[in-house]
């Protein structure tokens, strides 16, 4: 694996607020490459061409590619053309789940105003302690070969993921892969240990092996840890591997809280009562997800479930959301429903198969470009507080 120089965000980003005189996605001023001697970076005037769309078409092509037989990278990642592909992209059975996600998104409307002061919008917030230029984050990833087709290895994909991650001055989690043993696991947190930030996830295992990856995560120096309850589905699949992936009593998810010092999200979360229990458990945190669609056919989507779920528990505990992101107005939506902030999925696939951490970069500063826009036709001054009002549910 080349050791590549991680860019500098200045080469990549011109600015990370939009201004009233027009929003658009941050210039790209070049690839890193290890073999490219670092540059003192170019006066404003004299600045590489943004990023356009043709760029990123580029590295949607490339990804078009990589991803065949498993992903289509449809210009409209709705479920649809996927349906029931899992092993692969799609949704599972009937892919309701994942078309779910992307109607109930399409429901929330955003309300145009634009007689306000807000110009220059403010996208930063701060999530268990670490400050994010932007509110949102890369969700848990994983299977470049059992699901994505081995076009590119975890290591690379997983560099991808971070290095992209921040060059927006965000970060990532790092899956558990059901099949990884603990030698693999380790290597993969390396991420974390790396860019000094990062989210551990640990499928529920058995106890006593899911508290040791607790253990790995801590090491690493991760930000917080998380459990993807939601991955019990996989039970009949670990059991052929000889894995033991299973459903969690709050008892267990207790313990887990009680036995790490990092803050503990509990992700899978789809009523307002296992809300309640995951904080009374002692989660400073919560995803509010159906797994992409991929664990339970026929689950609402996850902005149907999210503002019922916040007012329960909103205040009480870190609330982060995902399912059917592919915009910054989908960001902006969630927010407003109760999300403090967002994770982003299929989206990052596609960048890293596409462009490494390159374009990953790109796919998610269009993301924060389209948002940073979003907000200034709402009236929405920070992601911090974004009010209920900036919605309209059809």
């Amino acid at each position: 694996m080349r050791d590549e120089k991680p860019m500098d965000r200045r080469h990549f980003l011109l600015t990370a607020t939009a201004t009233a005189a027009g929003v658009g996605a941050a210039a790209l001023t070049r690839s890193a490459s290890a073999a490219e001697p670092a540059r003192p970076a170019a006066p404003a005037a004299a600045a590489a061409p943004k990023a356009t769309p043709a760029k990123l078409a580029e590295v949607l092509d490339r990804a078009r590619e990589r991803l065949r037989g498993r992903c289509r990278v449809c210009s409209e990642c709705d479920g649809m053309a996927c349906s029931g592909e899992v092993p692969g992209m799609g949704g599972i059975g009937s892919g309701s789940s994942f078309r779910n996600n992307v109607a109930a998104l399409a429901r929330v409307r955003l309300n145009l105003r634009s007689i306000h002061d807000g110009a220059r919008p403010d996208l930063s917030t701060t999530i268990f302690g670490q400050k994010l230029d932007v509110p949102f984050l890369i969700t848990s990833l994983a299977g470049t070969t059992y699901n994505m087709g081995g076009g590119i290895g975890e290591d690379e994909f997983i560099e991808a993921l971070f290095g992209g991650a921040a060059r927006l001055g965000t970060m990532s989690f790092v899956a558990d892969g059901t099949e990884d043993p603990l030698d693999v696991y380790r290597t993969r947190l390396g991420q974390i240990t790396r860019h000094g930030r990062g989210v551990g996830v640990v499928k529920p295992r058995d106890q006593a092996e899911l508290l040791r990856r607790v253990r790995l995560v801590e090491d690493a120096g991760a930000t917080a840890v998380a459990v993807d309850v939601d991955s019990a589905g996989r039970a009949a699949r670990a059991a052929k591997l000889g894995e033991v992936i299973e459903p969690k009593t709050a008892r267990q998810l207790e313990e887990i809280a009680r036995a790490t010092r990092l803050p503990f999200v509990v992700k899978g979360v789809m009523t307002p009562d296992e809300a309640a229990v995951a904080v009374e458990c002692g989660a400073k945190g919560i995803v509010v997800s159906n797994h992409g669609g991929r664990c339970l056919d026929h689950t609402p989507g996850t902005a149907e479930v999210l503002p019922a779920i916040a007012a329960k528990v909103k205040g009480k505990v870190t609330i982060l959301a995902d399912g059917g992101i592919r915009r910054g107005g989908d960001v902006l939506k969630l927010l407003a429903l109760g999300a403090d902030a967002v994770l982003v999925g299929r989206p990052c696939i596609r960048g890293a198969f596409g462009g490494g951490a390159d374009g990953v970069a790109l796919v998610l500063d269009k993301i924060r470009g389209e948002l940073a826009q979003d907000m200034i036709l709402t009236g929405t001054r920070s992601a911090r507080s974004v009010p209920a009002s900036a919605v309209t549910i059809a």
